[in-house]
C-alpha cells in the first residue's frame, strides 16, 4: 500500500505501530521494537517513536539543548553512542508532551541519516532531507517531502 505524505493530516497524527524497527550504530543493533509509535504529518514522511526499553542499556545519554513543536511540546536530545561511534543529539523525546501526543511521552525517535541504519520491518529507510526532519523514507511512502530543496515555505 502506498501512501502519500500529502495526504497525512495538519495537525499531525500518532498511530501505534507492531512493525518491527530497528536502528543500527557502530555495528551494533542498539534498538529494536514492534511496539513504535509514527507520527503522521502532512508533506513529512513518519517519524517513529520508540519505547526507552527498546534501546539496549548504555545506548542513550541526554544531549543539551531543545526545540520546541507546535503539536507535541518541548523536546530533549539524546546522544547515542555504540561501537566506538557516537551520534551527538540524534534522538529526541518529549518528556512532557501535549495531551494529545501523551502515549509517546518519553519515548525516543531518531536521525535516521545519523545512524548506520534504520529498518521498518526489514527495509532500510532513506532519511528524510534537510538537516531538521526526522521522518524515515521506506518505498511505501512518496513526496513531495518537506525538506527537499524549495520546500523551506511549505
Amino acid at each position: 500500500m502506498t501512501e502519500r505524505v500529502a495526504d497525512y493530516p495538519r495537525p499531525p497524527r500518532l498511530e501505534p505501530s507492531q512493525r518491527r524497527i530497528r536502528i543500527r550504530l557502530g555495528g551494533e543493533t542498539i534498538a529494536e521494537t514492534r511496539a513504535a509509535w509514527r507520527v503522521l504529518e502532512t508533506f513529512h514522511p513518519p517519524s517513529w517513536y520508540l519505547p526507552p526499553g527498546a534501546f539496549a542499556p548504555g545506548i542513550l545519554r541526554p544531549a543539551a539543548g531543545q526545540s520546541f513543536c507546535e503539536w507535541k511540546g518541548v523536546a530533549r536530545y539524546w546522544t547515542l553512542a555504540a561501537g566506538g561511534a557516537v551520534a551527538e543529539a540524534a534522538g529526541w523525546s518529549y518528556p512532557s508532551p501535549t495531551p494529545a501526543f501523551a502515549p509517546i511521552r518519553d519515548h525516543i525517535a531518531v536521525y535516521a541519516g545519523r545512524m548506520e541504519a534504520c529498518f521498518v520491518d526489514d527495509e532500510q529507510v532513506t532519511p528524510q532531507p534537510g538537516g531538521f526532519y526526522g521522518g524515515w523514507i521506506t518505498g511505501e511512502v512518496v513526496g513531495p517531502f518537506k525538506g527537499e530543496p524549495g520546500t523551506t515555505g511549505w
